[in-house]
């Protein structure tokens, strides 16, 4: 076992004291908080954050899958100083917008028209919202685990049964609001035919993460998608791809290149901005061509497609479209040779683990069994998963600190830091075998 790399000292603590008495649960999005407190962070820079306590962590959160190119990339940070120079917000049109649009969907060719948001959440509400008003149609379907963001029609869990109607997750949604949210299994063509068969002509769109990575990252099995394109053709339903997570990161356009499918609509963010606030929604024409004020599916915001952000993407998007055949093999290699890593080393201590990797995304689950779906994901042993993630951080690497999220590289990510994480993932793994089973 190797020893703590991390000093302890109680800034950190400090700091989340004062924040609780200001921010509901002392941070600003629950899933930064964890036990007994989070770090605060300092500064980061390439690969590395660093906290207020003066330690260093190699970081595979990356905001989430956000930072492709790592903390602080100084080409994306001397193109934001030049727009900085010239404004940060007009409230009126630039040729920015339109040329990253344009980008975009070179990129993303069902992507034919777009309309640029501000975060993930907003891009999911409205692509569903315009998936409504295209179709007439009330009812939506979503897979459970997948992640949509935080508002009202897809905050929801499955109920009873194999295929139901979903029931709201968190208190403020009323359950009517949820009436017309179906949630079915990911991965499960069976239900997926039920629920068409029973009422698809109902059904205005699928939303679906083609790689769920808000499960702990869950891979769709052979078939799945294909079979969700073609049912969804059958039925008149539209088909929204949520690439906010795997946009640009399966690769340069993302899971629909990846999977070689062509969804309807497609909602992307997070290396879209590469740590700016920023995030688009868009598909067909005919769908896109409803939205205000070319139609009557309203939709709005002020910071909507802001030159900061643009000039952020579109730097960001050119670097990739650039350097694309450099850049996707490396990070796929590096997350092969971690997810070997992590499989060897549970072998070597006897653990039970499920360990799962796709392009620069991965994750370990610990269960005998499989993962597939959401269901199939809570076998895992939530405390071997805390000790794996508590031993990581005195080692001075960080992960996401839940079992339902999913680990990300970067290009920042250097070979000296793979080996660094490796001998971690070594301490880390024996420490969730000495963990007993949790009780369920």
């Amino acid at each position: 076992m190797v020893e703590s790399k991390i000093e302890t000292k109680n800034k950190s603590q400090e700091l989340f004291e004062k924040a609780k008495k200001i921010l509901p649960g002392g941070v600003n999005s629950p899933v930064r908080a964890f036990d007994p407190n989070p770090f605060f962070v300092d500064h980061a820079k390439g690969s590395k954050l660093y906290g207020a306590d003066g330690n260093a962590y190699v970081d595979y959160c990356m905001a989430y899958g956000a930072l492709l190119f790592g903390h602080a990339n100084t080409e994306i940070l001397n193109a934001v100083k030049e727009q900085l120079k010239k404004g940060t917000l007009y409230g009126a049109p630039t040729a920015l917008e339109t040329d990253f649009a344009e980008l975009i969907s070179k990129l993303y060719p069902s992507v034919e028209m777009l309309r640029l948001v501000n975060s993930g959440t907003e891009a999911t509400m409205h692509a569903i919202r315009a998936t409504r008003g295209f179709t007439g149609r009330k009812k939506i379907v979503k897979f459970e685990g997948c992640f949509h963001g935080a508002h009202d029609n897809v905050l929801v869990k499955a109920g009873s049964g194999a295929a139901t109607f979903g029931v709201p997750t968190s208190l403020g949604i009323p359950e009517e609001t949820t009436q017309n949210t179906i949630v079915l299994p990911y991965n499960s063509r069976e239900a997926l035919e039920e629920t068409f068969k029973r009422e698809g002509n109902e059904i205005a769109a699928v939303i679906v993460e083609p790689v769920m990575g808000n499960g702990g990252l869950i891979l769709p099995q052979n078939g799945f998608l294909s079979y969700l394109r073609k049912l969804t053709q059958e039925y008149g339903t539209v088909l929204v791809f949520d690439e906010i997570i795997t946009g640009f990161r399966l690769a340069l356009g993302g899971a629909q290149d990846y999977f070689n499918l062509k969804p309807d609509m497609t909602t992307l963010g997070k290396v879209l901005g590469g740590g700016f606030p920023i995030a688009a929604y868009g598909g067909r024409k005919e769908i896109m061509q409803h939205i205000t004020p070319a139609g009557k599916v309203y939709q709005a915001g002020t910071f909507s497609g802001n030159p900061v952000s643009a000039t952020a993407g579109y730097t960001i998007l050119n670097i990739l479209s650039q350097k694309k055949n450099d850049i996707y093999p490396k990070l796929e290699k590096n997350c092969a040779d971690l997810k070997s890593a992590l499989v060897d080393l549970a072998a070597n201590y006897h653990v039970d683990a499920q360990v799962y990797n796709i392009a620069s995304m991965f994750q370990i689950f610990f269960t005998s069994q499989p993962v597939t779906d959401m269901a199939t994901a809570k076998t895992s042993d939530l405390q071997k998963f805390q000790a794996y993630f508590q031993e990581l951080l005195n080692q001075g690497v960080f992960i996401p600190p839940a079992q339902f999220e999913t680990c990300f590289l970067s290009t920042a990510h250097s070979d000296e830091d793979l080996k660094f994480t490796i001998k971690a993932f070594d301490g880390a793994l024996y420490a969730a075998s000495k963990k007993s089973r949790s009780t369920k």
